[in-house]
């Protein structure tokens, strides 16, 4: 990139803050300015709260900002990353792995429900076909045999915390501030599992475009890991005053340099999808994922 050129725009489709921090952090710090990158979200965290339960997934903020092209890129769970490029019809393709690598938790108030072996016909709510909805399945898959895990669709983290706490779910599966959130309010783990997403990029943006945005982004990682809790604030703000940024723990979330996401990695999950049916199984990881 020139020094002379002016900055090249990368705007970003909004996933939820504990995965956006890297990006957070990127243009607070000016590292993508520094890289010669205008970098920002293309909508507000206020603006996917009217995501919900019945929003057909397509249709959720981040995948219709991507697919509209008023966003060049997001982030989203590896399985959900998979899906959304079967389904799009913009010709997007997985960059990389992102950032974050953060667990999902189940979370109930219910003395009942102490382990995996517990969740045997009892509904879980989740996001249907994002990174709580696909963790879930493989968390309980195990201990209660597929055709005991019963999923519930309840839309975004802080809807399903809600109903949690209302009573109108025994169990919910969540990230954090939830996780946090809930173990503050008296809810007790279940069940956890890490995983990472993928960056789903536009066609359009270059190789030398796309090293620039990650090595200012990987920059970024290195800052958090560096102070988590000058930055924690950003992640504790989803739980709207009840966490403050010291409560937020650290056990939940890692962060670290963006990785390639190589074919044996995308060949498991796919493998694990379309046993599933969650996919037809007709791409390959040449088709969907960047070189």
């Amino acid at each position: 990139m020139s020094s002379h050129s002016e900055p090249a725009t990368v705007r970003i489709a909004p996933n939820n803050p504990v995965f956006d921090l890297p990006v957070i952090v990127g243009i607070e710090e000016g590292l993508f300015a520094q890289a010669g990158l205008d970098v920002a979200f293309s909508a507000t965290y206020a603006d996917r709260e009217r995501d919900n339960a019945q929003t057909p997934f397509m249709g959720r903020l981040k995948e219709q900002l991507f697919d509209c092209g008023g966003a060049d890129s997001y982030n989203v769970c590896e399985w959900a990353s998979i899906d959304r490029l079967e389904r799009g019809a913009r010709g997007g393709k997985l960059a990389a792995l992102r950032a974050a690598v953060a667990a999902q938790a189940i979370l109930s108030f219910d003395d009942a429900l102490q382990t995996p072996r517990d969740m045997v016909d009892v509904p879980v709510m989740v996001q249907e076909l994002t990174g709580s909805h696909y963790t879930t399945l493989q968390m309980l898959e195990s201990a209660c045999g597929a055709g005991h895990v019963k999923i519930e669709n309840g839309g975004l983290p802080q809807a399903r915390w809600a109903a949690l706490k209302a009573g109108t779910a025994r169990a919910v599966a969540v990230m954090e501030p939830f996780i946090s959130l809930g173990l503050k309010e008296g809810a007790h783990i279940i069940a956890a599992s890490f995983y990472r997403g993928g960056e789903v990029i536009a066609p359009d943006l270059s190789p030398e475009l796309r090293k620039a945005y990650y090595d200012a982004e990987n920059k970024a990682v290195d800052m958090i890991n560096a102070d988590f809790r000058k930055y924690a604030r950003h992640i504790a703000a989803q739980a709207k005053g009840a966490l403050e940024p010291s409560e937020l723990l650290r056990a939940f979330v890692h962060y670290k340099h963006v990785d390639h996401y190589s074919e044996e990695l995308f060949t498991r999950a796919y493998d694990w999808m379309k046993a599933r049916g969650m996919s037809d199984g007709h791409s390959e990881h040449i088709a969907l994922v960047v070189g």
